[in-house]
């Protein structure tokens, strides 16, 4: 595959739920060494937001799920624009805001009647600082917000969430913001390994599935999993808006219980998806469309609770190691002016952080 410049398309989801993590600025350095100019981070960190000023980093920033009773309060936003945002804008490439994350299916569901009043008054807070224009505000969806995802076009919320998702929907599609989905097919293997084809859900060589309704033919889950959530707009009378992958992963390490938790499979997904964003490919639904994806993760998070998989989704070590090579092997070398490059080859194990 040689040497591909630059992998515009490619999203990062930067977690920092660990003890033992790089300082930000040396994350930047590695980003800038992979070349990777898109990053999601799960709060506003002013670290984070300081150091990434002046690069080429765009960043997606998250109002915590415990601040949405308060920020749903058009002051309050205002407050929290002001402080969070403005502060660090335009040094800062600040594109997108996640208000929330997986709110249509938190245990806590009184975050559910939030969740609408403080997208649209964080909103209307950049609106009132000017930086709607450069700013997108959204919320990242798991998956399990479907009630059917299979086949695609048979694609429907659950019943429960709809009333709130059409308020969503409606202000998505007035504000031409993307619908943001937390995609795993390692969730669906691992829940029907016998039923579901590794390959598929790996993106290797499989025959697929054709959906019967639309003869549509998808060669992989995600596109798939993506095309459902697409379907499941229409039915709600929202066919324009774009769906964006806020998260996409594979563990490469996982309890005895968590089947296909592997390093082998972890490389194989993520070196697959990378090549498929590298050739700018959209959906079977929406071909002409890039699909815009977000990895998950930069790094391995050794405080993250849960099962030992959720510890271990990241490309890299906390020592700037890699985890297992996914064909992000940076180059750099000790001239200051030629820059790293991206090679699909196997070149290189570890990413020297100065």
């Amino acid at each position: 595959y040689g040497l591909i410049q630059g992998v515009t398309p490619l999203g990062i989801n930067y977690g920092q739920v660990g003890n033992n993590l790089p300082q930000p600025d040396k994350v930047l350095d590695l980003l800038t060494a992979l070349k990777l100019t898109k990053a999601r981070i799960y709060d506003t960190n002013p670290q984070v937001l300081t150091t990434f000023a002046n690069s080429n980093i765009e960043l997606i920033v998250t109002v915590e799920n415990q601040m949405l009773p308060v920020v749903m309060d058009p002051q309050q936003a205002l407050q929290w624009v002001s402080t969070h945002i403005k502060p660090y804008f335009p040094a800062t490439k600040i594109t997108g805001i996640a208000v929330g994350n997986e709110i249509f299916t938190d245990d806590d569901t009184s975050l559910l009647g939030y969740l609408v009043p403080a997208i649209v008054s964080i909103h209307g807070a950049l609106v009132q600082l000017g930086l709607d224009k450069y700013i997108q505000v959204s919320t990242p969806n798991s998956l399990a917000v479907l009630e059917v995802s299979y086949p695609p076009s048979a694609g429907s919320f659950k019943g429960e969430v709809s009333g709130v998702m059409s308020q969503f929907l409606q202000f998505l599609s007035s504000t031409g913001s993307p619908f943001w989905i937390n995609a795993y097919p390692y969730f669906a293997y691992k829940d029907s390994p016998n039923k579901i084809s590794l390959d598929y859900a790996l993106f290797n060589k499989n025959p697929g599935m054709v959906d019967p309704y639309t003869k549509l033919h998808y060669d992989n889950m995600l596109y798939a999993q993506v095309d459902a959530v697409v379907y499941a707009m229409s039915r709600l009378g929202y066919g324009g808006i774009e769906v964006r992958v806020s998260e996409t992963g594979w563990p490469s390490k996982g309890d005895s219980n968590e089947v296909g938790a592997t390093v082998q499979n972890a490389a194989v997904y993520n070196r697959n998806l990378l090549r498929r964003q590298m050739s700018n490919e959209g959906t079977p639904l929406r071909p002409n469309m890039r699909l815009e994806v977000y990895l998950f993760a930069l790094f391995n998070e050794d405080m993250k609770p849960g099962p030992t998989s959720e510890r271990n989704y990241g490309l890299f070590q906390p020592d700037g190691t890699m985890a297992y090579n996914v064909g992000l092997s940076a180059l750099a070398t000790s001239s200051s002016t030629s820059s790293a490059s991206i090679s699909l080859t196997s070149s290189a194990t570890k990413v020297i952080i100065p």
